[in-house]
């Protein structure tokens, strides 16, 4: 669905089907790229070898500060170890700090690609990190938990945009759609929507919270109080709903076309 919709021509959607497409690709790509670091650490415990992990429920960060310590700790944690601190960190002159923030997330964008929307994109999220420095982090720690969560998705998938649609026009167009004032056209998004994709939106959203795992804690800290060995029927169903979604996943991939990992082009 994601791809159906941003890789059409803005003329042919309206402003509601390229919010759906933008929610669409910004789990499209947290699902790829956490689920394809998760098998590398997966087979990399079978090998012996520890691997940190690289994602940390990025969409529940309630600033792009939170978010970058959420999102893809390993090439965050690279940047910082080899460049910011090498240009000087925060050690020196607060000027100087935000300048090494805004190399740094050039950089960033750069190691994404070459193109323009790749750069805009990195910079998009220095600048928002030097507004937050500057006292907007402050003002976000002051509002209700959902607004402040609202102000960063905004943000994230705003700049999922230029990092999707290397185009920067086609890019800064699509933007304009999302703000624009065409008018709901039912048949037009019921036209990329079904029962199926619901349900799997449904899912994506549930599961990019902590809610299942919550749930899963309280269950068992509930059961510590009647012994250990109450654990045994939550782990079951667990390994059962596990073992049902790598099956149902398998015969997905089973009957669709070749789909190799989003970012296994970085």
């Amino acid at each position: 669905m994601a791809d159906e919709i941003m890789d059409a021509s803005v003329t042919e959607l309206s402003s509601p089907v390229a919010w759906l497409g933008i929610i669409a690709y910004a789990f499209q790509i947290y699902f790829d790229f956490s689920g394809y670091s998760d098998m590398a650490i997966g087979i990399g415990r079978m090998l012996g070898f520890r691997i940190l992990e690289n994602f940390n429920f990025p969409y529940i960060s309630r600033s792009i500060q939170e978010f970058w310590r959420r999102w893809h700790m390993s090439l965050s944690s690279w940047f910082k170890d080899y460049v910011y601190i090498p240009l000087g960190g925060n050690r020196k002159s607060v000027s100087r700090t935000y300048f090494n923030l805004l190399i740094v997330f050039f950089l960033t964008g750069l190691w994404h690609g070459a193109t323009w929307s790749f750069i805009f994109w990195g910079l998009f999220h220095g600048f928002f990190l030097v507004l937050e420095r500057l006292g907007g982090k402050k003002l976000l720690d002051k509002l209700p938990r959902p607004f402040a969560w609202a102000y960063t998705l905004l943000v994230v998938l705003i700049g999922w945009v230029f990092f999707r649609i290397e185009d920067f026009a086609d890019a800064a167009n699509y933007v304009a759609l999302m703000f624009g004032s065409n008018s709901f056209t039912e048949a037009n998004v019921l036209h990329f929507l079904d029962r199926e994709k619901l349900i799997v939106l449904g899912l994506a959203a549930l599961f990019s919270t902590t809610l299942p795992k919550r749930a899963i804690d309280l269950t068992l800290s509930f059961l510590n109080k009647f012994g250990t060995w109450h654990h045994w029927p939550v782990e079951l169903v667990k390994t059962v709903i596990l073992m049902a979604l790598l099956l149902l996943c398998a015969m997905y991939e089973n009957a669709d076309s070749y789909s190799p990992f989003i970012y296994f082009r970085f």
